[in-house]
């Protein structure tokens, strides 16, 4: 590749990343304003994740699925727990271990901050354009899976 083409194409990346990272800068500022109050982006992410899932996860899992330390991960579970938003209970087959799963109180919260962000998020979608917006999430998709792949 000659240098033209390698600065053409760093330039490229470098300006992919800067409007991911400013874009979601501004989407985290825009809906942390407007989800219920007390409930913070990273809960409601935990929340809405733990909604999707059938089976309970530790700590140490939703750490890894969120790239957090455990320590992070654990003061956001001990703030949704004392919400009353999650259960943590012991693992049966393994007692060092602890097993998380979401609560009535935070499907119903999880399902507030849904009806909460959606008028936002869909007025977003709409001023794009629904075409557009389908057209980016195989390419989105793809990023965040390269990126994955990395950890």
């Amino acid at each position: 590749m000659t240098d033209t083409k390698a600065a053409g194409s760093d330039t490229l990346a470098v300006s992919l990343f800067s409007e991911i990272f400013m874009a979601d800068q501004l989407a985290r500022n825009r809906l942390s304003k407007v989800l219920p109050k007390g409930m913070e982006l990273s809960h409601f992410s935990v929340l809405n994740h733990l909604a999707s899932l059938q089976d309970p996860k530790t700590p140490a899992q939703l750490a890894q699925t969120f790239s957090l330390t455990k320590g992070a991960m654990t003061n956001t579970l001990s703030r949704l727990e004392w919400a009353g938003h999650i259960h943590v209970t012991p693992d049966w087959n393994d007692a060092r271990r602890k097993q998380v799963t979401i609560s009535p109180a935070g499907r119903s919260a999880r399902d507030a901050a849904v009806a909460a962000i959606a008028p936002v998020i869909s007025e977003i979608v709409t001023t794009i354009g629904q075409d557009k917006v389908r057209a980016s999430l195989p390419v989105l998709r793809e990023l965040r899976l390269r990126l994955a792949q990395e950890d």
